[in-house]
C-alpha cells in the first residue's frame, strides 16, 4: 500500500482530479442492471428486455406529462415565496416612503417618468438647476406623490395606453405590510439576522452592484454617477401589497464604503458589520441582490471575510453536444497541477524499474 501512493500522484498529475475518472457511476448502474434479472439462465436477455421497457415509459412519460420522472430537472422551481410565517405590521412615514420609492427606481417602466419629473424640477427652480445634489434629493422625496397625479391624469384621457404595472405600482401599496423571516427568491432562501443568529447556517448576507452618485465632500453638488458594491445583513423582509402585485423586499443594514470595507493584501475584501452606512437607502429588492457569505478574520475579529457563491441554476450552464444530448457544464476549476518531484523526477535519482532484476525472462507463446 505504500508503493501503492508513489503511483496515484502520478495518475493525478497525468490524468487530472479523481472525481472524473473514477468508475462508481458506472459500479451504482451495473447494480441497477442486476436487478433487471428475472431469469439467471438469461441475464442478457433480461436486462435488455427491462431497459427497453424503461425506456419506452419514459418516453411516453415526457410526451403525455408534464413533469420529468428521472434526471435534472429541465427548469428549476423559481416561484417567489415566503418561508416563514406573516406578521403583520403598520408601516407609516419615511420607512415606508423609502421602501415605495425602492420599487419604483427599480422598476424600468418608470424610466421616462423620473426623467420628466426631473424636468419638471429644473424648470420650479431655476436656480438650482446646476446643483444636481440638490435636485436629486429633491425628486427622491417628491417623486411619488408627483407620479400618481401624472398617472391620474394619464388614466382620465380617453385613448391612453398605461401598462397595468403602472398602474398598479404609481398607487402606494398598502400600509399593512407582511414581514418575514424566511423567503425564498430564484431558488435561493435568504433569511434575516435574528433567524440566522439562531442556526448554524448563514443566509442573510447580501451584495448589490448598483449605480450611485459619489461626491468627494459633503460640499460637492456634482455627483458622478458609477458603479459602487454595497454588503449588507438583511435586518426585515417585507412583502409590499400592491393589490394585483406582491413584491418582497430587503431591509438591510448596509456597511459603511469607506471605513467598513478593504482589501487585504492577498486580494480579499474585509468588511467591518459594525460601521453602518446608508441609512437614508436600507431597502432593495429581492430579486437585485446576491447571496454572499461572512467569515471571521481570524486575524482580527472585528473584520469578516466577504465569500461569494456561484449561482445555483443548472439552466444557466447547459449546452448540447453533437448527438443532441444536454451536457452540465462543471463551475470553472483549475487545471494546472502543482509541480510534484516524482520518483523520476528526482535529481540524482536512477531511473525506477517496473522489472525485478536477476529474473527469467518468461516468454508466452501467442
Amino acid at each position: 500500500m505504500v508503493h501503492l501512493t508513489v503511483h496515484l500522484v502520478r495518475e493525478v498529475e497525468l490524468c487530472g482530479p479523481v472525481c472524473f475518472r473514477w468508475m462508481y457511476p458506472f459500479e451504482r448502474y451495473m447494480k441497477i442492471c442486476k436487478g433487471y434479472v428475472r431469469n439467471r439462465n438469461r441475464p442478457e436477455g433480461c436486462i435488455a428486455e427491462c431497459y427497453i421497457a424503461e425506456e419506452a415509459v419514459e418516453f411516453l412519460a415526457e410526451i403525455f406529462i408534464d413533469d420529468k420522472t428521472v434526471g435534472i430537472p429541465s427548469a428549476t422551481q423559481k416561484e417567489d415565496k415566503p418561508t416563514s410565517g406573516a406578521t403583520i405590521v403598520s408601516v407609516y412615514g419615511k420607512l415606508f416612503n423609502q421602501a415605495h420609492l425602492c420599487v419604483l427606481q427599480n422598476t424600468d417602466e418608470f424610466r421616462s417618468y423620473f426623467d420628466e419629473h426631473l424636468e419638471y424640477l429644473k424648470r420650479e427652480f431655476p436656480k438650482l438647476i446646476k446643483n444636481e445634489k440638490w435636485l436629486t434629493d429633491k425628486q427622491n422625496k417628491t417623486f411619488a406623490d408627483w407620479l400618481k397625479e401624472r398617472v391620474a391624469v394619464q388614466l382620465s384621457e380617453p385613448d391612453a395606453n398605461i401598462p397595468d404595472i403602472v398602474r398598479w405600482l404609481s398607487d402606494k401599496p398598502s400600509n399593512e405590510v407582511p414581514t418575514f423571516s424566511g423567503y425564498r427568491i430564484a431558488g435561493v432562501q435568504y433569511n434575516t439576522k435574528k433567524r440566522d443568529d439562531l442556526r448554524s447556517t448563514q443566509n442573510s448576507g447580501v451584495y448589490l452592484l448598483a449605480k450611485t452618485p459619489q461626491v468627494a465632500t459633503a460640499r460637492d453638488k456634482r455627483p458622478i454617477i458609477d458603479d459602487m458594491s454595497f454588503y449588507g445583513v438583511i435586518t426585515e423582509i417585507w412583502e409590499l401589497d400592491y393589490e394585483m402585485f406582491r413584491i418582497p423586499i430587503f431591509k438591510c443594514d448596509w456597511v459603511e464604503n469607506r471605513r467598513g470595507v478593504k482589501l487585504d493584501e492577498l486580494g480579499f475584501t474585509l468588511v467591518n458589520l459594525s460601521k453602518k452606512g446608508h441609512l437614508n437607502d436600507t431597502f432593495v429588492l429581492g430579486n437585485c441582490v446576491q447571496q454572499i457569505f461572512y467569515v471571521q478574520d481570524p486575524v482580527d475579529p472585528m473584520w469578516s471575510v466577504v465569500l461569494k457563491i456561484p449561482a445555483r441554476d443548472y439552466n444557466d450552464f447547459e449546452v448540447e453536444d453533437e448527438l443532441g444530448d444536454t451536457v452540465i457544464a462543471h463551475h470553472p476549476i483549475t487545471t494546472v497541477m502543482p509541480s510534484i518531484e516524482l520518483p523520476g523526477n528526482l535529481p540524482n535519482e536512477d531511473e525506477v524499474g517496473y522489472m525485478r532484476e536477476g529474473e527469467e525472462d518468461i516468454v508466452v507463446d501467442g
